[in-house]
């Protein structure tokens, strides 16, 4: 349900590229260094969103270093890590281990179970160290879960739970922004939630899986479908303007207003890809 929240790279300058990949690759050494190397199959650029909004929002001290790794063993790579980066793999992790056992509840599939295995024993300290955030994903998945069992043919219900699990996700500290950034959280999470039903459409109805706007009854209508997306990512950027971001703005900006809605499209004309294709940008 995840891999929308990502930048439009040809609309990024080449500094804002680098920088860009300078906190994906921050992010995937700090999955390996706390978790595992296979951990960092899991890695998603909408936690690079995620730590580029809070590295912007809250400015800490930044460590950077220059360097190969296992999956680029030829060409070094600049790589950015701080507390928000850190935040940011903890957070991946997390997400990655309810989506697994997600689907193996759900669908019964066996790869996904054994991929939550790879994340299992590090789940009680991420349960202690994150509570609030750990609770909000598990009783949201588990209200999703319920969604799809009813067949239910309101597509704001899954999505508005879409919506609090991201609203916790993006609270990193609660302070003076907390709620902005809730509010903020609530309408990105509308937004991954109904783009992951449009473009799943055809195949759920294909595999006769549970999908929003198949329960609807209401037949293929991306016009109609296109309005919600757009007022659900409205909200959104309503609540972001309103953070006092000056690092980075710019490539949050290009994610935001442009790159969503690029990375929408390119799966809508082609189909999702497999995760691993993104470590090759």
């Amino acid at each position: 349900m995840f891999g929308f929240v990502a930048a439009s790279l040809e609309e990024l300058t080449p500094e804002e590229k680098e920088r860009y990949n300078a906190v994906y690759c921050g992010i995937c050494r700090q999955i390996r260094s706390r978790f595992s190397n296979l951990a960092r199959l899991s890695l998603s650029y909408d936690t690079t969103f995620l730590a580029l909004l809070l590295m912007s929002l809250y400015e800490p001290e930044e460590i950077r270093g220059d360097n190969a790794c296992m999956l680029h063993p030829i060409k070094h790579r600049p790589w950015v890590n701080s507390e928000c980066i850190q935040y940011a793999a903890d957070m991946n992790v997390v997400l990655a281990y309810y989506n697994l056992l997600d689907d193996w509840q759900d669908e019964g599939s066996l790869a996904a179970r054994a991929a939550a295995n790879i994340f299992a024993k590090d789940l009680p300290r991420l349960q202690r160290t994150y509570p609030r955030q750990c609770q909000a994903i598990t009783e949201n998945l588990e209200q999703l879960s319920r969604l799809e069992r009813e067949n239910c043919p309101n597509a704001d219900a899954g999505a508005n739970c879409f919506g609090n699990l991201m609203a916790e996700l993006l609270v990193y500290r609660d302070d003076l922004w907390s709620d902005t950034l809730r509010q903020m959280g609530r309408g990105l999470g509308r937004f991954i939630y109904l783009a992951d039903a449009a473009v799943d459409y055809r195949r759920d109805a294909r595999k006769k899986k549970y999908n929003p706007f198949l329960a609807m009854e209401t037949g293929e209508d991306w016009p109609r479908w296109e309005q919600y997306l757009v007022l659900a990512l409205g909200r959104c950027t309503q609540y972001f303007e309103k953070l006092p971001l000056v690092q980075d703005k710019p490539i949050l900006d290009n994610i935001l207003y442009s790159g969503v809605w690029v990375e929408l499209n390119r799966q809508r004309r082609e189909g999702k890809k497999p995760q691993e294709e993104a470590n090759d940008r």
